[in-house]
């Protein structure tokens, strides 16, 4: 039996020393930085004590890590939306505070106490659950995606946002705790012609939507919790539903009622809106399921390089609402040529997925691409093979291969190439 030899001594000296040559020039600068030589403030004094901020908060110095919206995509605040700083984050979980939002008639303050969740309809027994009853269930947690149907709608008619935090940035994946949904309808017994049912929430808007029985006995969950803490209000507090890899409009906030029944309710936010416009005018309905997506997060317009040439980090995000992410691509050049990038991290269904590409640069043009492919064989499309089939007018379900113009400085722009 022959035995494996790894790398020998020298060539692992040899590696570091390449490494080490390339940084040089920036170790040479920090030989003489009196950030390293002399001593700072906060080494002279002391800090807080432990009482100081009884709830957590992020270091000043990362004050600009926030949400943020766009003041002319929206005609009032309290119907519409702001987006998560993605190419400021790293891994896959995205933390509470940073969780985009998107409100119909504002954040509701529901006091837990008084709320209510009610099963009505084609059921044997109609219930009112309080929170207290809901978390007597069996309880579950599950890492998932949140995608709005419209995230990247913006750029269906050319680059326009520039910025991944606008153009992908209606997205987050959090780990969810609560009950399975099927669990709860057991409870009330669903008829047999029981076979939608319309979740509707208690804001101001009584957002509703209908949902397939077979999607709902299978992973939906109605959560109380994310990354371990209560829901923020903005996201739903007390309880929401999680239907995991379908678009972001179906997770219905401030959950107060399921009502079953044998056909959709053909609501608002079903077919005027969440709804594919094609070319002759018809309207794909009922297109629920958010296909395979990426982006590079980094470098972004957000983003630009600063560390001129030599050993780059490029990292991104990629999802699927039918599976997990097995493999990412990503080209430096617009397509001409693609490298498998590097997966690290969990690998779960329905949930975001890391990338990495390590590379030199050398100071020249780059035109950066990333293209996913999901556990089903799906691979991402280019936006103009979606136009071609859907047209320039559609605004949901976009998940076209975005492209980043980096120039000689460093600096990025959001661009297409044919």
């Amino acid at each position: 039996m022959s035995e494996h030899k790894g790398p020998s001594r020298r060539m692992l000296l040899g590696a570091m020393a390449a490494g080490g040559a390339a940084m040089m020039t920036g170790m040479a600068r920090a030989a003489g930085d009196p950030a390293i030589t002399e001593l700072q403030p906060w080494m002279r004094s002391l800090g807080d004590g432990v009482d100081a901020h009884p709830y957590g908060m992020p270091s000043p110095f990362e004050a600009h890590v926030k949400r943020r919206n766009v003041e002319w995509l929206t005609a009032d605040p309290v119907s519409s939306v702001n987006f998560t700083p993605i190419h400021e984050l790293d891994g896959i979980i995205t933390p509470n505070g940073l969780c985009f939002e998107r409100h119909h008639s504002g954040i509701a303050r529901v006091d837990p106490s008084l709320h209510r969740l009610m099963i009505n309809g084609l059921v044997d027994r109609e219930i009112v659950f309080t929170m207290d009853d809901l978390k007597r269930f069996p309880r579950y947690n599950r890492i998932h995606f949140l995608e709005c149907a419209a995230n990247s709608g913006m750029e269906w008619r050319g680059a326009q946002l520039n910025g991944c935090q606008f153009t992908h940035g209606m997205i987050h994946n959090v780990m969810y705790t609560g009950v399975m949904l099927r669990d709860v309808l057991a409870a009330a017994g669903v008829k047999p012609t029981g076979t939608w049912l319309l979740a509707e929430g208690a804001d101001a808007a009584a957002m509703t939507r209908s949902i397939p029985m077979e999607k709902a006995l299978d992973d939906c969950m109605i959560a109380f919790k994310m990354n371990g803490e209560a829901l923020r209000p903005e996201q739903g507090y007390p309880v929401r539903l999680v239907v995991p890899g379908w678009e972001g409009n179906m997770w219905v906030k401030w959950l107060r009622r399921i009502e079953i029944g044998d056909q959709p309710w053909q609501h608002r936010e079903e077919t005027s809106k969440y709804t594919d416009l094609l070319p002759d005018g018809r309207a794909r309905r009922f297109t629920y399921e958010m296909d395979a997506k990426s982006v590079i997060t980094n470098p972004s317009p957000q983003a630009p390089l600063t560390h001129g040439k030599g050993p780059t980090v490029l990292t991104g995000i990629a999802w699927s609402g039918r599976g997990t992410i097995p493999r990412v691509d990503v080209t430096l050049d617009g397509g001409r040529n693609w490298h498998q990038a590097r997966m690290d991290g969990p690998s779960l269904e329905k949930s975001m997925h890391r990338f990495y590409f390590d590379f030199d640069w050398d100071g020249r043009p780059l035109l950066l691409q990333s293209r996913a492919h999901d556990s089903t064989g799906y691979v991402q499309p280019t936006k103009d093979a979606l136009r071609a089939i859907r047209g320039p007018d559609s605004i949901y379900h976009n998940n076209g291969i975005q492209t980043w113009h980096v120039d000689e400085r460093g600096e990025a722009e959001n661009v297409e190439v044919g």
